[in-house]
């Protein structure tokens, strides 16, 4: 692993996120990849917690909340998935696939040493978990992963896309227009596609910035195209590979939801909940939108850790 920085002219917010940080490279496809853990590199599994951010986020969306993560965890790790922040976002050799998300979130495990751990993630992290469960139910998991997973927690992500309410934005890149759309990509028209996901007006000005400089590193903003490509994955195998692996789980699983969020709306989770997992913990937080722990990280906080006191 190296500390040496790949690039320049970053805020100083996302410098000093970035120093304290790491890159290694995926040994499947060979690019570079930022990651960040904290606490102790050899902590038990019980006390290790596995973040995966969602889209067009990275790790940095979880600096608001780490801190307090770390009073109940002794390790948390991070990384910014491909396509994503720091990391590298390729046109060749990666088609950002949840399966290839899923190998990569593998990979980056594998070389820092975890063998287990719970589960966090958030908006397309959702979906990347899911199909992490399919293969932890159906015992496909590395020999290396084997004290394997202690619980589950999905935040605000579409893992019912029926029910999701994309944005505009969202649809044409999805299209073929999508290229076209990326082409044209811009901070004005990410900042109202932002706010109008969000559901609510608690997301700064400066939350919005950092999210987009964070999305141009490498010139992503005129990638999105190929990034949210992972919802044609949900499309296709969330009914017959995703939902039903979910409903298979024996570990704890949290369900933790900004009811104002206007994507992923808080009916996915009643839907999860209802016809899923009707064993899982479901934590409803009134008023919280889409970025929730960006946008509200202390109500946030509180419903996280309100369900790890007791897993």
């Amino acid at each position: 692993m190296t500390t040496i920085s790949t690039t320049q002219n970053l805020s100083r917010a996302l410098a000093a996120w970035e120093a304290s940080g790491s890159y290694l490279r995926t040994e499947l496809f060979g690019h570079q990849l930022f990651c960040r853990e904290l606490g102790d590199s050899n902590a038990a599994p019980e006390d290790t917690l596995l973040l995966i951010h969602g889209f067009p986020e990275s790790s940095y969306s979880w600096h608001k909340v780490v801190d307090g993560l770390a009073t109940r965890f002794k390790r948390i790790v991070m990384f910014d998935q491909l396509g994503y922040g720091l990391s590298d976002k390729p046109v060749e050799n990666y088609t950002y696939s949840l399966f290839e998300q899923a190998d990569v979130a593998l990979q980056v495990w594998q070389q820092l040493g975890v063998s287990g751990g719970h589960l966090l993630a958030h908006d397309m992290g959702d979906s990347v978990a899911t199909e992490l469960v399919s293969r932890h139910v159906s015992n496909l998991m590395p020999t290396w992963f084997s004290s394997g997973f202690k619980s589950f927690t999905f935040t605000n992500g579409s893992m019912v896309l029926s029910l999701s309410d994309l944005r505009v934005t969202q649809r044409i890149l999805l299209s073929r227009a999508g290229p076209l759309m990326s082409k044209l990509s811009n901070f004005k028209v990410f900042d109202k596609t932002v706010r109008s996901a969000q559901g609510t007006d608690r997301l700064s000005g400066e939350d919005i910035a950092l999210l987009w400089e964070n999305v141009c590193l490498q010139d992503g903003q005129h990638k999105n195209h190929l990034f949210i490509k992972y919802l044609n994955d949900r499309k296709r195998f969330e009914q017959t590979r995703w939902l039903p692996s979910l409903a298979k789980v024996t570990e704890p699983i949290h369900i933790c939801w900004g009811e104002a969020d206007a994507v992923a709306r808080v009916s996915m989770a009643h839907y999860l909940m209802e016809n899923v997992c009707p064993s899982a913990t479901k934590t409803l937080m009134p008023g919280v939108g889409h970025f929730c722990q960006i946008s509200d990280p202390d109500i946030w906080l509180e419903s996280v850790l309100a369900f790890y006191k007791n897993t």
